[in-house]
């Protein structure tokens, strides 16, 4: 959402918005002029119903005394989703989607074309660690766009060409099944026009619909992958990218571990169908910084590390601290993950424990409600049952900094997409100053 109103704000609109509680991005649009308030308040809406267009997220519940008003009073509402599928109509959309790695594959995509020398304007749903920013602003008619299949989102969307990064049950608050979010997801394919660059193995549910799209895979045996892949020691990795062309030798990904080299294979292979220079893409991958709250290692000195990661998925926690034994192998590693959504947690309580007893030691803060109410008997007590290491513990938020001070941590982590956020800053402070 901070995308489109830095985008609106950039095209001289006056933009002004509501969110729940503060945090650091509605710190950043309010430093960039666009007032955030945090109560439900009609006087704040703009008094003009027929100059005002209101967009909002499914997040928002729709008994909040601001969204009763504007349905009352003749605005023109409509969704994110629907909002970003009008601005990116008649462009050449490139879009992301998957349900994990599609904010890492966009942010890069959008930096190889940043860095390239075309351009583009980005719509991307976390903070580019190179830009500081969630939008980029281009002069061409090129858009990438993460496509988000929350609420079926990327629906809105008619994108020129477009990545599959994964079709893992998600979401499923919104979607029946697993079948059921599979099924959009190939509808969503159907829907584009030119490629398709889908995960090695997902490809014949979009072929047997019959995407119009040329169909090209990446991945272990996919048409774009990796190979002679070599660390440095230090995290730095090096591989060679295999293509339809060809292969190409010494690439350096930016970012250490093996899941940003298949988010890199992704993005080549998307900024290549589009034309871009190998030796460019090259040169992007290597200076690509990545994005803030995905792998985002905040400390890292001798014997001491600290990540921060949005995974909030068993999928994606176990391919974090995979990705983290990989580069520092032999470490004790600590994770601390907030769990998301009640939902989510009833869904998939026995895969979270499995995925975070790859850790060391854990620790569980109470789940992060979002937009849901509680379901009785669901706690993060459930997930803690099943972890099967010995050093496990729940803790309140509270007494997170406190817990962290009074123990010494070889690597630790921090998982989640609730407000475990603002604890990152003070973490970081806290160890640097206990350490460095």
């Amino acid at each position: 959402m901070s995308a489109i109103a830095r985008y609106c704000r950039h095209a001289g609109l006056n933009v002004s918005g509501y969110d729940r509680t503060p945090s650091t991005v509605t710190e950043a649009l309010e430093k960039e002029g666009i007032p955030v308030h945090f109560d439900s308040n009609v006087s704040l809406i703009p008094p003009v119903p027929e100059e005002t267009l209101v967009i909002y997220t499914p997040a928002v519940p729709s008994d909040m005394a601001e969204m009763v008003y504007v349905r009352e009073h003749g605005y023109r509402i409509v969704k994110r989703a629907e909002a970003l599928g009008e601005i990116t109509s008649g462009k050449r959309c490139l879009a992301v989607s998957g349900t994990h790695g599609k904010t890492t594959t966009s942010t890069m995509l959008a930096h190889i074309l940043a860095e390239s020398g075309e351009g583009c304007t980005a719509f991307l749903g976390g903070i580019s660690k190179n830009y500081g920013t969630n939008l980029l602003l281009g002069d061409n008619d090129v858009i990438v766009a993460e496509a988000d299949e929350f609420d079926r989102s990327f629906l809105h969307l008619h994108p020129e060409a477009a990545v599959v990064t994964s079709m893992d049950a998600d979401h499923l608050d919104i979607y029946s099944d697993i079948d059921d979010l599979r099924r959009t997801f190939v509808k969503f394919g159907l829907q584009t026009g030119k490629y398709l660059v889908i995960k090695k193995g997902l490809e014949e549910r979009f072929r047997s619909a019959g995407a119009r799209a040329e169909i090209l895979t990446y991945g272990k045996d996919g048409d774009f992958y990796a190979s002679d892949i070599v660390s440095d020691g230090t995290g730095r990795m090096f591989f060679t990218l295999n293509t339809p062309s060809g292969a190409f030798r010494d690439f350096h990904a930016g970012v250490p571990g093996l899941v940003y080299i298949e988010n890199a294979t992704a993005a080549a292979a998307m900024a290549m169908l589009h034309g871009v220079p190998v030796e460019s893409i090259r040169k992007a991958i290597s200076t690509f910084s990545g994005v803030v709250r995905r792998f985002d290692i905040r400390l890292n000195i001798p014997g001491h590390t600290y990540i921060d990661d949005y995974a909030h998925h068993p999928a994606e926690l176990a391919a974090t601290i995979t990705s983290i034994r990989q580069i520092w192998p032999g470490r004790r590693i600590c994770g601390i993950f907030q769990p998301h959504l009640y939902s989510r947690t009833k869904d998939f309580y026995p895969e979270f424990a499995a995925s975070l007893s790859l850790l060391d030691s854990v620790i569980l803060l109470p789940i992060y409600p979002a937009r849901e109410e509680p379901i009785p008997g669901v706690s993060s007590e459930m997930i803690l049952d099943r972890i099967t290491l010995q050093d496990k513990r729940i803790i309140e938020k509270q007494d997170l900094l406190a817990e962290i001070s009074n123990h010494d941590f070889d690597i630790l982590v921090t998982f989640g997409a609730g407000d475990i956020d603002r604890f990152v800053k003070p973490i970081e402070s806290l160890l640097k100053e206990k350490y460095a």
